[in-house]
């Protein structure tokens, strides 16, 4: 990761442990149950199984980003111009720029509503995407640009 860097808050692999282990709710729709290669985080992640079919001992890399925009000039006070640019990143009519979206097979955008603290090291932050929900717990060090209340992107790839 060079300049994508400053937009994606999160980035690991992901082996799938179960999926709906508590049974399955709805028709379209599994929560897996994963954990990561290098960060040691456990991840339970609601996901749509016909855009995108997984399977348990399946592994995929998920990214978590705070804007699709590539190779931002971040920074706090970057504000104006450059914020109203982002906005149109994504667009279903394939115009527009071009963004992280593209390295990626299956996009999802919601809002982090909740973080517990846990213990001192352990946290877990809580996304929901249009009420798919993901949870992502392990050490604090490696949630640190996760903020509560913020939108946020997830992005996954096989």
């Amino acid at each position: 990761m060079t300049s994508n860097a400053s937009n994606i808050v999160f980035d690991d692999i992901f082996t799938i442990n179960a999926i709906d282990k508590e049974g399955k709710k709805f028709d379209r729709v599994s929560r897996l149950y994963a954990h990561s290669k290098n960060y040691d985080m456990d991840l339970t992640l609601d996901y749509n199984i016909e855009l995108y079919p997984l399977k348990a001992g399946q592994s995929f890399a998920l990214a978590l980003a705070s804007s699709l925009a590539k190779g931002a000039q971040g920074g706090e006070g970057a504000g104006g111009e450059d914020e109203e640019k982002d906005r149109d990143v994504w667009r279903p009519d394939g115009k527009g720029r071009r963004g992280l979206e593209e390295d990626y097979e299956y996009v999802m955008y919601g809002k982090v509503y909740r973080f517990d603290g846990g213990t001192a090291e352990i946290v877990t932050a809580y996304a929901s995407f249009g009420g798919l929900l993901m949870s992502l717990t392990g050490s604090f060090r490696h949630m640190t640009s996760i903020v509560l209340g913020d939108p946020i992107y997830i992005l996954l790839r096989k």
